[in-house]
């Protein structure tokens, strides 16, 4: 399986619109790999809390629109990151978009954990209550974003519902960088499945974001990773590699659920 992971550079000064076709472009160029994946709202910037409400925009918007026709042009599975969406029904939530390679949508997962704790993504940004799974040809793939990767409860549920390739898309802070190498390695290797990580270079609302993008095996092993400016991280790894490692090492089975003893 090839996968193209494009760690987006998030600056101040340019457009949302003239963002949103520089990546299409950068879509368009991956034709050839079988899934590309995007950050975590790329078009604001994650920690651009006071674009959230301006920026927001329905799931069907400019953006849906403009990755679905990058995802059918390059003939590619797509992660399209997450954008702020606006519910016409109900508050604003960071929304992933998977396409299928005919631009369809496959997907969407609307983020569970919303960071910030009583500010920034926390109150502004309603939370999602479903756990999402896409089947690709090769694989199944369980969706996360950024903060769910602190919660390894969630990667669980995608890995009962049948994941074994974990894409997230994030916009991770320098600041924390050591912890985003560590936990990745961790879910991939606790839940015996391939995570592909992606996050964003720049700086969001003064935020230095870490970059990093990562590619780890079931083993845990870092199969390739980015480093802090705009690239794109290309990786071609065996996806039946998770199968084989749950059947030689088949620790999940011998998950114990409770505590025994106790109701």
């Amino acid at each position: 399986m090839r996968a193209s992971l494009i760690q987006i550079g998030v600056e101040e000064g340019e457009s949302v619109e003239s963002r949103r076709l520089r990546v299409a472009s950068l879509v368009r160029d991956e034709a050839g790999a079988d899934l590309v994946v995007l950050p975590e709202l790329w078009t604001t910037g994650a920690f651009a809390y006071e674009l959230f409400a301006s920026e927001a925009e329905p799931l069907e918007g400019p953006t849906y629109e403009a990755m679905a026709k990058a995802a059918s042009d390059a003939g590619v599975w797509l992660h399209a990151g997450s954008i702020p969406e606006r519910d016409p029904d109900g508050p604003l939530y960071n929304t992933s978009l998977v396409f299928s390679p005919d631009g369809e949508l496959a997907a969407s997962y609307r983020k569970i954990h919303r960071f910030g704790f009583d500010k920034g993504e926390a109150v502004l940004m309603g939370a999602g209550t479903e756990l999402v799974t896409v089947r690709l040809p090769s694989t199944t793939v369980g969706v996360a974003t950024c903060y769910d990767l602190r919660f390894p409860e969630l990667f669980r549920g995608l890995v009962d519902a049948g994941a074994e390739t974990i894409v997230l898309s994030a916009g991770w802070p320098e600041r924390r960088r050591g912890h985003w190498t560590l936990l990745a390695r961790a879910r991939a290797v606790e839940n015996q499945a391939f995570v592909l990580a992606c996050g964003t270079a720049g700086t969001h609302a003064g935020v230095p974001q870490a970059g990093h993008s990562i590619v780890v095996d079931p083993w845990g092993e870092v199969l390739a990773e980015a480093g802090g400016g705009e690239e794109v991280l290309r990786v071609e790894f065996d996806a039946g590699k998770v199968g084989e490692t749950r059947e030689v090492f088949p620790a999940l089975k011998d998950r114990v659920l409770g505590v025994p003893g106790r109701a």
